[in-house]
């Protein structure tokens, strides 16, 4: 039986120098959805790479005295290096100076301007440089891009044109009767709204203020403009042929069943691209997957501060297959996610190396230490087993439902959900009580056989998330992973197998202070490196004197009245703007294993996306009050400056969520 194709592609990244985790967030993404793919038994092909002309590449290059293309093969093999070291499987890395990309660019060029569809003109407006983008007056945000808020220049010179207009209302048409085609929703109905439902201008598609493009080849004045470039790599990737003679590769897997890319170019994607192919006659990609982007804390990444996180410096810090859990699960599906170095050693400490990592090893210590290593499954059941073995069997069910829609990071959390009821089944059971029974060691035997099946079954799912791991524990358990068609049975871990003696630590437990000294060095590193790059002096930071307040004393109370009041450490699972107020969020707070609703008056002073992980001093059993219509379960405790600027109050060491404030 032949297999399902599924062709996938990510954005291919700009060599306008080294991309940050943000940037690497999409590589990794797309990596574990072209895995999971493969596990359910698809012919996969993935596609990524690097967008290499422009006016930006040209100007880099000349401020460091090398050609172009010199430039670019040094930034794009960075690049290639960076999507190597996280594990991405990709099928074709292209790069838009590949010369047969080039040819066929030329090609559809032409052709379009042969049937109509592109016409000479002039162009005049506001354009962009670092977003190779024009505007007019009236789409620029306080006089600046409305994409990056950098200042746009005046621009105007002779220019070829794709004429929108003609296929707009058939792209609407397509829109409204394919609801899959862009998601999430909210991108759809942006792209509706804010462009095709107020109608299109035409657009420009090249150029002829620079020279670092593919020529158009019947006016050599003028080079192609980014768009049709970038965008075209997507079909002469795979072998497509302008006139006619694509390849057998080309007419399997096109069309694409999915383009992933960041939501900053969804109109390119969702309104030119698509476009573009219905004027060459050829099918519109399935899906367009606009994800939200990867913020660092609450402060944009800049080079000149030093707080640019990059996949590299992680990896060293992390590992590499902590890097990727981090990203894949703190994404939210629509929201944009937050990565601090504070976080990244909260989660590897709690899931990777307590969840995940000592259910391993303790499974299999227990092994080696009762049973010499052997695995039996002796088949002395109790009801404590049921439970298990059904979460167990319907977790590679949910995992697939969630990774049908992309939700990434709730199928992450199905499967730590499974590992979790593992280690409660540990408690429950009791081995070492067990072992002390010698009329109990068959029940013992069939407890650690199912503990091994489940974390077998786990695994198998865990593998396109975090293949290194998976590969490590299987090859502890001396197994494989399996296919999805091939979890729907609890016990086919083979009797009498025989796990590793020596038991590896996945994941060691990481002190918070030094990985920050690490983090340091690397913010002072990078500071030095951007001063050097850029002709300064090296700026080192200033401390400053740090300033008392003092505020009037309250009446003096006793330590029965202190005693009243609960204090906990809390965890802000979600949270989002009271749209009633201007100075309210409300939060979703984990403390131990309830959650509260919080309402607090600082707005002003955190966004949504920077409270969420963030660990927090709560008052408990503040009554409850209605703040806005909302009601408030507790209150976060703030310090506040004399300007009245006000800071969480956090945990100085990595405290688990409901530990109590004494």
């Amino acid at each position: 039986m032949e297999k399902k194709k599924f062709y996938m592609t990510t954005a291919i990244a700009y060599t306008s120098g080294k991309p940050h985790i943000g940037n690497t967030y999409e590589a990794i993404l797309a990596d574990s959805i072209a895995r999971f793919k493969r596990l359910q038994g698809y012919e996969v092909f993935m596609q990524t790479g690097t967008d290499e002309h422009g006016q930006k590449i040209e100007e880099k290059a000349a401020q460091k005295g090398i050609t172009p293309k010199a430039f670019v093969d040094e930034i794009a093999g960075e690049i290639k290096g960076i999507w190597d070291l996280v594990g991405t499987s990709y099928d074709k890395f292209i790069r838009t100076t590949d010369a047969d990309h080039e040819k066929q660019v030329q090609k559809i060029f032409k052709k379009l301007y042969d049937q109509g569809d592109i016409y000479k003109g002039h162009y005049e407006g506001m354009y962009c440089t670092p977003c190779e983008s024009f505007f007019t007056a009236s789409q620029l945000v306080d006089g600046k891009c409305p994409d990056c808020g950098r200042p746009c220049q005046p621009a105007k010179e002779e220019a070829y044109f794709l004429k929108l207009s003609n296929y707009t209302d058939r792209l609407i048409e397509h829109i409204n009767t394919h609801p899959e085609f862009i998601q999430p929703e909210s991108r759809k109905n942006e792209m509706m709204n804010n462009f095709l439902l107020p109608g299109l201008q035409d657009l420009c598609v090249s150029r002829t203020s620079f020279k670092w493009g593919i020529p158009v080849d019947f006016d050599d004045k003028h080079v192609v403009y980014v768009w049709i470039d970038a965008l075209s790599n997507y079909i002469t990737g795979i072998g497509y042929d302008c006139d006619g003679n694509s390849t057998d590769q080309f007419n399997k897997f096109w069309p694409a069943d999915l383009h992933l890319i960041g939501k900053d170019i969804l109109r390119f994607h969702t309104i030119y691209w698509p476009i573009m192919l219905m004027a060459l006659d050829l099918p519109l990609p399935k899906q367009i997957f606009g994800h939200p982007w990867l913020l660092q804390g609450g402060e944009k990444m800049s080079k000149s501060k030093g707080n640019v996180l990059y996949a590299d410096d992680l990896a060293k810090v992390f590992g590499v297959d902590a890097v990727r859990y981090f990203v894949l699960h703190e994404m939210p599906f629509d929201n944009d996610g937050v990565i601090t170095w504070e976080l990244l050693v909260e989660r590897c400490n709690s899931e990777l190396a307590n969840t995940l990592g000592n259910l391993v090893n303790r499974t299999i210590s227990m092994s080696n230490k009762y049973f010499g290593g052997v695995v039996t499954d002796a088949g002395v059941a109790e009801d404590v087993d049921a439970e298990l073995k059904a979460l167990a069997l319907e977790t590679p069910g949910k995992v697939l439902a969630k990774m049908e829609n992309l939700r990434v990071a709730d199928a992450i959390t199905e499967i730590f959900t499974l590992y979790k009821r593992c280690n409660k089944y540990i408690d429950e059971t009791m081995p070492w009580a067990l072992a002390k029974d010698e009329t109990k060691q068959a029940r013992l035997q069939t407890v650690l056989y199912n503990l091994i099946e489940s974390i077998c079954i786990g695994t198998s799912l865990l593998a396109p998330f975090m293949p290194e791991t998976a590969e490590k524990i299987f090859k502890q358990l001396n197994t494989s992973a399996r296919g999805i068609e091939e979890l729907d049975t609890f016990g086919k871990y083979a009797n009498g197998t025989k796990v590793t003696e020596a038991p590896e630590i996945l994941f060691q437990r990481l002190v918070l202070e030094d990985v920050l000294k690490v983090a340091e060095e690397i913010k002072a590193a990078q500071a030095a490196e951007y001063a050097k790059e850029n002709g300064l002096e090296p700026v080192e930071e200033k401390k400053e004197e740090e300033t008392v307040i003092d505020i009037e004393a309250k009446p003096e109370i006793t330590y029965d009245d202190f005693a009243k009041l609960q204090f906990q450490v809390g965890e802000i699972i979600a949270c989002e703007e009271v749209k009633k107020s201007k100075k309210l969020l409300c939060s979703q707070v984990k403390i131990g294993s309830q959650v509260k609703q919080i309402v607090s008056g600082i707005k002003a002073h955190y966004t949504p996306e920077q409270m969420v992980g963030k660990k927090v001093m709560v008052l408990v059993n503040l009554k409850p009050a209605t703040l806005a219509g909302i009601v408030s379960e507790g209150m976060l405790l703030c310090a506040e400056d004399e300007n009245g600027e006000l800071a969480l109050m956090t945990p100085e060491k990595t405290m688990p969520s409901g530990a109590e404030i004494c």
